[in-house]
């Protein structure tokens, strides 16, 4: 049986147990460790939470140095890339430095897993996140942005790419619990998309 181990933000916490139980017998699952420590507070990338492309390079980089390696990994970074700071308006990772740090971590996963799948970001609602948040704002524009700059990357290494922001957007603003997170069914249903889509695209000995 392959191993599938996830590293994500905290939307791919939320759906995590539902994917892991929808995977089982097909997948061993795994993820970056440390949920407890992450849904302490799931703004802060802190333990499961892979936080900002930097932050998921620099732990990819680690985990090379100690030998690592997947058959499949389930990857996404995104959405702590494009807080925007409330005074200065500065954004936490440029779309520059976002592509620089995506095609450095693609070099690295090329290596250390039989096969990587991307997952598009999940996409902000700028009214209800900025309304919500007390900590910084995000942007619906940047996020379309930086899911472009993820699609040429990984597009042109044809690594297939899973699209849970055209997906979550399906179910409106009430899918929403906060700011950014999702509600539990959606996190249900979100898991049954990821488990069909490594079903259909990626089947073992394919």
């Amino acid at each position: 049986m392959r191993s599938l181990f996830v590293i994500g933000d905290s939307i791919s916490i939320q759906y995590g147990p539902h994917l892991k139980r929808m995977v089982e017998g097909a997948y061993r699952y795994d993820r970056k460790r440390g949920e407890q420590e992450a849904l302490a507070d799931l703004d802060r990338p802190a333990g499961a939470n892979g936080g900002d492309s930097s932050l998921v390079l620099e732990y990819l980089q680690k985990e090379d140095e100690k030998g690592a390696r997947y058959d499949l990994l389930l990857l996404n970074c995104g959405l702590h890339d494009i807080k925007t700071d409330m005074s200065t308006h500065s954004i936490q990772i440029t779309a520059e430095q976002y592509r620089t740090n995506l095609e450095e971590i693609l070099a690295l996963t090329s290596r250390m897993a039989k096969e990587t799948v991307w997952v598009r970001t999940t996409d902000v609602v700028d009214r209800i996140h900025n309304e919500r948040s007390q900590l910084f704002f995000r942007y619906h524009r940047d996020v379309v942005a930086y899911n472009e700059i993820a699609d040429q990357v990984f597009g042109q290494r044809d690594v297939p790419i899973l699209d849970l922001y055209r997906f979550s957007r399906i179910f409106g603003e009430s899918a929403y619990n906060d700011h950014v997170h999702f509600t539990e069914e959606v996190r249900r249903l979100q898991a049954a998309y990821i488990a069909g889509f490594l079903d259909s695209h990626l089947k073992e000995g394919d």
